[in-house]
C-alpha cells in the first residue's frame, strides 16, 4: 500500500470521527434521545429531560470533562470491579504505548528512514512512497543499526512485564478490597451441588437435607432443588411478551358505529388469553414440582462464607462421581436453561461448538482473501480488466486499496461476538458471566488467528501449508510476512479503532432502532432498558490492537501513534459509557484480568518469535542467539505471576472469609439476609405469577423487572 492510500484511509476515518463526535455532542442533549445516550442516568434519576433550551443545539465538550472526573472508587461503586478492570486494561495500554511511541518514533523510525536497503525516499513526491521505507525492511543485512532494534525489544519487554506484575498485584488486592466493601451476597454463602445420588423412597430434597444436615450440621442452612423448567419457561416468556403488548396497547374508543359488542374488544380478547396462560402456567408449575421432574442438582446455602468454602473444596463422598460441588453464581446471573440438559446433550453441545468454531474460522477466510485482493491494485486490474479505467483514477484507487479493505474486514467482524456468545450459551455454562468470559476468549483467539495470521499468510494455500508442516521456519516466515502487512494494519487500526470507538459513543444501531420505533409506535418516556456492558465484544478489540502495537513496535513503528490515539479515545469514550449508558448485569470480581494478562504475554512472545526470525534473515547470528532467552524468561515470568496471583482469583483465602464472617456476626441485618437467602435461588419460572386482572392493575407480574416495566 502506498502512503497516499493510507493518508486517504486516515482522512476518511478522521472525518467520520469528527462527524460522530459533533452529532453525539448535539443529539445527546435532546430529551427524546436520553434513553439512547443517557439511559443509566435517566434510570437513576440523576438526569432530567430538559426542554426548550438553545444550548441543546450547540456542540460542546463538557461531557469529556464529566467523563474524566469520576475517580476509580466511584467507577467501582457504579460499574463494579469488572468495569474497573476494563478501564485498567486501557490505562495499562496507554502506559505501554506512550513508552513505545517515545522509543519507536524518536529512535527506531529515524533509523529505519535513513536505511538504504530499499529505494531512497522521494521527498518531492511523498505520496508515491511505500510504507516499507519506514520499516525495518529498509535496513541492510548485518546493518549495525539493527542493534538499536535489539535493545528496544529488550526494553519494551522489561517495561511491559513490570507493568503486568504491578497490575496483576493491584487487581488481586482490589478483588480482596471489593469483597470486604460489598454487602453480603447470596453466592458467597451458596454452592451448586450436582450428581446427587438417588435414595429409595426419598426425594432429592430430602436426600440433600439429610446429607448436609449430617455432614455440615454446624454451617448448613437450606437448599433449593433445581427442576426441569425448560418448557414452562417458554410459556412464561410468551406470557411476558403478551403482557407487554397488552400493557402498551391503546384502548379502542367506543362509538355508535362499532359492530362488535363490549365483550369482543381486543382488550377483552387479550384478557381471556392471559387468563388461560396464567392457568396453564400454574398447572405447569404444579407438574414440574411433582416427584420425578427434579434435576439431581441443588443450590445449597450455608450460614457462613467459610462453611460454604469448606464444602466447596472438600470431597463430599467416597465415590468421587457423587456430590460434585462448584461455586454458585449470583442469583440473577444464573443461566437456567442448561440445567435441564442431560449429560449426553451437554457432551454433544460441546462437540457441536468446536465444529461450529472451526466452520466459522474457515468461512471467515473468504472476507480475509477478498480484503487482501483489494489491497493489491495490479492483481485487481489483472482479474477485472474492465475496471482498469476506473482504477486508474487516483482517488478511486486510493479508496479501494486504502479504506475499503479495512472497512470490509471490520464489518465482517461485527457478526463474530454475537455468534460466539450464542455458541458459549449452549456449551453448558450455568451463568451469564461464564458465557461472557467464554465468548470473550473465543473472540480473542478468533480475531488473532483470522485477522492477524490469516491476513499475514494470505498467499497461496501451499504457502500456508508449508508454514504448518515446517514449524521450525515459522519465525522466519513471520519475519517476512508480518512487515509486508504493516500498511494494512495501520488502516485497520484507524478504521476499527478510531471509527468503531466513536461509533460506540454515538451508539449508531440503538439510535436508529429508537428512531424507527418512535416513528411507528410512540412509547412511554419512562419505558426504556439500561443495557449491560458487552465485555466479549469490546475486550477482544482492545487486546488485539494492543497485540498489533507490540508486534509492530520494532517492525513498523509508524503504527504506534495511531494506536496511542486509539487508546486515548477509548479511555474517554468508555468512561463516558460506564457512567451514562451501561449498568452492570453481573460482576465476576475482576475475573477478566487473567485473560488480559495471558493475551499480553502471548503478544510479547509473538514479538520475540518475529524478532528472532528477522535477525536470522538479516544474518545477525549473535543477536538471534541473544534473543532466544527472552521468550523463555517471559514465559517463566508468566508462570510466576500465575502461581503468585491466580489463587486469589480462584478462591478467597481463609483469613479473608473468616474475618468477614466475624464482622457479620454483629450485623443486625443478617437474620433478614438469611431469610431471603432461603429463596434467593428459586427458579423464576416457579415463582407465583398473576397476568390477568383489570387494566388498572397494570397486569402485575413479578417476573418483569423495573427496567422492563
Amino acid at each position: 500500500m502506498l502512503l497516499s492510500a493510507l493518508v486517504m484511509s486516515v482522512g476518511i476515518n478522521s472525518c467520520l470521527c469528527v462527524l460522530f463526535f459533533i452529532l453525539y455532542s448535539v443529539l445527546r442533549k435532546q430529551p427524546r434521545n436520553y434513553e439512547v445516550f443517557l439511559p443509566r442516568r435517566l434510570a437513576a434519576g440523576t438526569s432530567k429531560r430538559r426542554r426548550n433550551k438553545v444550548a441543546r443545539y450547540i456542540p460542546s465538550v463538557k461531557w469529556i470533562w464529566k467523563s474524566w472526573r469520576p475517580s476509580e472508587k466511584e467507577l467501582m461503586e457504579s460499574s463494579g470491579l469488572d468495569g474497573v478492570v476494563f478501564m485498567r486494561m486501557i490505562t495499562f495500554s496507554l502506559k505501554v504505548f506512550l513508552f513505545a511511541v517515545i522509543i519507536g518514533i524518536f529512535v527506531l523510525l529515524p533509523v529505519n528512514c535513513f536505511g538504504d536497503q530499499l529505494i531512497v525516499i522521494d521527498y518531492a513526491d511523498w505520496s508515491s512512497n511505500s510504507l516499507d521505507l519506514f520499516s525495518v525492511a529498509n535496513l541492510k543485512v548485518r546493518s549495525p543499526w539493527l542493534w538499536v532494534h535489539f535493545g528496544a525489544i529488550y526494553l519494551l519487554t522489561a517495561f511491559v512485564c513490570c507493568l503486568l506484575y504491578f497490575e496483576f498485584r493491584y487487581i488481586a488486592l482490589k478483588r480482596i478490597e471489593y469483597f470486604h466493601s460489598s454487602k453480603p451476597q447470596p453466592h458467597q454463602f451458596t454452592i451448586l451441588v450436582r450428581n446427587i445420588p438417588s435414595s429409595d423412597g426419598s426425594s432429592v430434597s430430602d436426600t440433600v437435607d439429610r446429607f448436609f444436615g449430617e455432614n455440615h450440621s454446624s454451617t448448613y442452612l437450606s437448599h433449593v432443588v433445581i427442576h426441569r423448567t425448560s418448557k414452562l419457561r417458554s410459556v412464561v416468556d410468551q406470557a411476558k411478551k403478551l403482557y407487554k403488548k397488552v400493557k402498551h396497547k391503546k384502548p379502542v374508543t367506543k362509538t355508535p358505529m362499532r359492530f362488535f359488542s363490549r365483550k369482543d374488544t381486543p382488550e377483552d380478547h387479550y384478557e381471556r388469553v392471559l387468563q388461560e396462560m396464567e392457568q396453564n402456567i400454574r398447572l405447569g408449575q404444579a407438574e414440574v414440582s411433582a416427584p420425578g421432574k427434579e434435576v439431581r442438582a441443588a443450590f445449597v446455602s450455608f450460614k457462613s462464607r467459610y462453611g460454604a468454602a469448606t464444602a466447596l473444596h472438600m470431597p463430599q463422598s467416597i465415590n468421587p462421581t457423587y456430590w460434585l460441588t462448584e461455586p454458585a453464581p449470583e442469583p440473577h446471573d444464573v443461566h437456567w436453561p442448561f440445567f435441564s440438559a442431560s449429560f449426553m446433550q451437554k457432551w454433544l453441545a460441546k462437540i457441536l461448538v468446536v465444529f461450529a468454531c472451526l466452520l466459522l474460522t474457515i468461512l471467515f477466510l473468504v472476507p480475509v482473501v477478498l480484503v487482501q485482493g483489494l489491497t493489491n491494485l495490479p492483481a485487481l486490474e489483472f482479474m477485472f480488466p474492465f475496471l482498469t479505467l476506473i482504477l486508474s483514477m487516483k482517488v478511486v484507487s486510493q479508496i479501494i486499496t486504502g479504506y475499503l479493505p479495512s472497512l470490509i474486514l471490520q464489518t465482517s467482524l461485527k457478526v463474530v461476538p454475537p455468534i460466539m456468545e450464542f455458541l458459549s450459551s449452549i456449551q453448558g455454562h450455568i451463568c451469564h458471566s461464564d458465557i461472557q468470559k467464554s465468548a470473550c476468549n473465543k473472540v480473542i483467539w478468533f480475531t488473532i488467528w483470522n485477522v492477524f495470521f490469516a491476513t499475514v499468510f494470505s498467499g497461496s494455500a501451499f504457502y500456508k501449508l508449508s508454514v504448518i508442516l515446517d514449524p521450525k521456519e515459522i519465525p522466519v516466515k513471520l519475519a517476512v510476512a508480518v512487515p509486508a502487512q504493516a500498511s494494512f494494519f495501520i488502516a485497520y487500526v484507524v478504521t476499527t479503532g478510531w471509527t468503531d470507538t466513536l461509533t460506540e459513543l454515538f451508539r449508531v444501531v440503538p439510535f436508529m432502532v429508537s428512531y424507527i420505533k418512535r416513528s411507528f409506535e410512540p412509547s412511554d418516556e419512562n419505558e426504556f432498558v439500561v443495557p449491560p456492558m458487552r465485555y466479549h465484544r469490546d475486550t477482544p478489540r482492545v487486546l488485539f490492537l494492543g497485540l498489533l502495537g507490540i508486534t509492530y513496535f520494532f517492525l513498523a513503528p509508524l503504527i504506534l501513534p495511531f494506536i496511542l490515539f486509539y487508546f486515548c479515545l477509548a479511555y474517554i469514550v468508555y468512561r463516558n459509557q460506564f457512567m451514562n449508558v451501561y449498568a452492570p448485569k453481573f460482576d465476576t470480581g475482576g475475573m477478566f484480568w487473567p485473560m488480559i494478562h495471558y493475551t499480553m504475554i502471548f503478544s510479547l512472545v509473538l514479538m520475540h518469535a518475529i524478532a528472532i526470525g528477522l535477525f536470522a534473515l538479516k544474518k545477525m547470528e549473535l543477536a538471534t542467539y541473544l534473543l532466544v532467552p527472552l521468550p523463555v524468561c517471559t514465559l517463566l515470568f508468566n508462570e510466576f505471576c500465575r502461581k503468585r496471583f491466580m489463587p486469589i482469583f480462584t478462591a478467597y483465602p481463609a483469613e479473608v472469609l473468616t474475618k468477614r464472617d466475624k464482622e457479620d456476626r454483629n450485623d443486625p441485618r443478617m437474620p433478614e439476609f438469611y431469610d431471603n437467602l432461603v429463596s434467593a435461588y428459586q427458579d423464576p419460572a416457579m415463582l407465583p405469577l398473576r397476568l390477568s386482572g383489570s387494566r388498572s392493575d397494570s397486569l402485575t407480574s413479578p417476573l418483569l423487572s423495573p427496567t422492563e416495566v
